[in-house]
């Protein structure tokens, strides 16, 4: 290519993101306009991609860490020829288009992850990376490389100042990810100002202690030097990062190099400024010379040849192994196996029960057993969560085959690294740790709910049964905090058998994340003879039991460890002639999925005494109590005691929940 051909075509990419910023009169023109001939130079020398088929299993991952600066991808999307037409361009942040603010997974045609939240792609590369090594050692075979392919990112300042990315970072260095290559757009400033007021460290120094292979690019604009890195980096066993040093906003008068390129619009002054001074033509906007878009375009027939001759491969593949190639066809299609829910195991009822974190460890081992693509663990606490699969080996650079993750203590990492190997496909990951550490996950979890991903996300300790350890490890608004988040399942189940059903429904959502919450004492295991059957667990709530010949007078309702306690004190309250219904309500979520009739049906209007028991905060259990009903619940924090005393003290006792149910009677 002419060297004036490939200046236009990084300007192409350049002018097309900052008209789009200018016409939405909203956006981030710097990082398109700083980042354009890294971008240019990784997707026209690099990047291995079909265009026409976005979700070809052994494509390059792109992710754009730096999602602000999305005018730049949906660029680069449109002139390679992706369903991203220029009038989606045209239509930058504004309603219905295919181009929001900052990208959106399962929205927009090649966009692979929702980044945004800065750290989080950073640290979802990392989870596709372990996703592409795990996969690559469980179906390739000497003479044939099935999955073969890079993750690479653009990363920006922002970014490498989350914490979050800090231990995504150290967990990919342990596991050598080689595969793995980040572009930092190293431009030094941020919205406050030059990054020297914060950020005054060796990034570089950094990752090299990481176990990374670093590089630097004194020229953000020199293509060859670019392209001679990510070669190394390509070759270097080891994940790399490229230091690309580059200017904000390049080619602005007076805004290039500074903040107010960031995160406003050009202003047409600027804009034309910049246009002149990199020789564009000011009209019209969004302006694409043919050569440079038939160029850009050449993406195409690439992609198209490179997918074919995957393809081919792939059917010789399929002519040799045909059981492993079936089963990795099966398990990027994200269907399960078949009879992967037969042969369930079944509690017997016992008063002394289980912990229900320990029931979901034996359910975890039985259904990994079945589904071959179950891979997960815990924020250093397996012991305590109880995610260990037995015989399944554990996940590590010499042996990419296991199954078994040690995240080391980086919840928040662990969190967006289950979610890349979400977005990657081929795997049903979880993570786990305690309950009250939700919060360090918060944002990965909100993140795999708005992008519709099957991670599941595992807490135990769920209470103030934790105990000893006192408030600071009792969750106490972590319950509610989960259950506000749209599109996330949350479930908690009451014994060992409502777990299984817990995971079973889990496991067949396909295209949402669902939260497991578990505890760490005992639970009396039901006796489903009397109770209701565990697997109407799917439905959210169910009456366990009806205890009086007529409609209820009153209705007891719970989750997790409480239901116990309101069985107990509804065979009390029934033995004085009150006809007591009691409601498990495992799942709020899954409840108000069903029709309204079914609703109804387990909590009929007409019964207006109600009564919700709950060891957290009371938030959201006026839904379902009504005008007339109350909660018992923990709107404080806990204390350092025995888990029976901490019960006891705070309320939580069968005589407590008598006393309640029986003024809510009278009134």
């Amino acid at each position: 290519m002419s060297s004036i051909l490939q200046q236009q075509s990084i300007n192409a990419i350049r002018f097309l993101s900052a008209d789009a910023v200018q016409q939405a009169n909203s956006g981030h023109p710097g990082l398109p306009m700083g980042a354009a001939a890294m971008a240019y130079t990784l997707w026209t020398r690099h990047l291995c991609h079909n265009p026409s088929n976005p979700n070809w299993s052994n494509r390059d991952r792109f992710i754009l860490s730096g999602g602000h600066g999305s005018a730049l991808l949906y660029s680069l999307l449109h002139l390679t020829g992706y369903s991203i037409s220029l009038d989606e361009v045209k239509r930058f942040r504004q309603w219905g288009s295919l181009t929001p603010g900052h990208p959106e997974f399962g929205l927009t045609p090649g966009v692979e992850t929702t980044t945004g939240p800065l750290g989080q792609g950073f640290s979802n590369g990392v989870g596709m990376a372990i996703a592409e090594a795990h996969l690559a050692a469980e179906f390739n075979r000497p003479d044939y490389k099935i999955i073969d392919h890079f993750t690479y990112a653009i990363v920006t300042d922002g970014d490498l100042m989350e914490g979050v990315s800090s231990e995504a970072a150290s967990l990919a260095g342990h596991l050598q990810l080689g595969k793995l290559i980040y572009l930092y757009d190293d431009n030094h400033i941020s919205i406050e100002g030059g990054t020297q007021v914060a950020f005054s460290e060796d990034r570089m120094a950094r990752f090299v202690a990481y176990g990374w292979h670093t590089q630097s690019v004194e020229d953000g604009n020199d293509v060859d030097a670019i392209d001679k890195a990510i070669t190394a980096a390509k070759n270097d066993p080891r994940p790399s990062i490229i230091a690309v040093h580059t200017t904000i906003g390049f080619g602005m008068p007076t805004r290039a190099g500074t903040a107010k390129a960031h995160g406003e619009p050009p202003g047409d002054e600027e804009l034309n400024g910049a246009k002149l001074a990199l020789g564009w033509p000011i009209e019209p906007r969004f302006f694409i010379p043919e050569d440079v878009l038939a160029e850009f375009r050449r993406a195409l027939a690439n992609g198209e040849e490179l997918e074919l001759a995957w393809s081919n491969h792939f059917d010789e593949y399929r002519r040799e192994l045909p059981a492993l190639a079936n089963e990795f066809e099966r398990r990027l299609k994200g269907e399960l196996p078949p009879g992967w829910d037969a042969d369930l195991p079944v509690y017997p009822a016992d008063p002394k029960g289980v912990q229900t974190r320990a029931a979901s460890g034996k359910i975890l081992n039985h259904f990994a057993a079945r589904i071959s693509e179950l891979m997960g663990g815990s924020a250093d606490l397996a012991p305590s969560n109880n995610t260990f699969m037995a015989g399944l080996g554990d996940y590590q650079k010499e042996s990419p085959v296991g199954r078994n993750m040690h995240y080391g203590v980086r919840e928040h990492a662990m969190g967006a690294i289950v979610n890349g190997m979400a977005y990657h496909g081929g795997l049903r990951p979880f993570g786990a740790t305690f309950l009250v550490f939700a919060d360090y996950m918060r944002p990965s979890i909100r993140l795999s709910a708005l992008s519709h991903l099957s991670s599941v996300w595992i807490f135990t300790h769920d209470s103030i049964g934790v105990g000893e350890d006192g408030p600071t490890h009792q969750p106490v608004e972590q319950l509610a905090s989960l259950r506000s988040i749209p599109n996330l399942v949350t479930i908690r189940p009451c014994d060992g058998n409502e777990t299984i059903h817990a995971w079973r429904v889990a496991l067949e959502r396909t295209h949402a994340p669902t939260a497991l919450i578990f505890t760490r004492q005992n639970l009396p295991t039901l006796d489903r003879e009397i109770y209701s059957d565990a697997a109407q667990l799917e439905k959210g709530a169910y009456v366990l039991a009806d205890m009086g010949d007529e409609q209820p007078d009153l209705i007891l309702m719970a989750s997790g460890s409480e239901v116990s306690l309101i069985v107990d004190a509804g065979i009390r309250l029934a033995a004085e002639g009150i006809n007591v219904r009691l409601v498990s309500m495992p799942s709020w979520e899954l409840f108000k999925m069903q029709p309204a009739a079914y609703r109804d049906a387990v909590l009929p209007r007409t019964t207006k005494a109600r009564l919700a028991v709950e060891a957290g905060i009371g938030m959201g259990w006026d839904q379902f109590v009504g005008d007339y009903g109350s909660v018992i619940s923990l709107d404080h924090y806990g204390a350092s005691a025995p888990a029976g005393t901490l019960f006891k003290e705070f309320g939580f006792t069968v005589e407590n929940v008598i006393e309640t149910a029986r003024k809510l009677m009278r009134q």
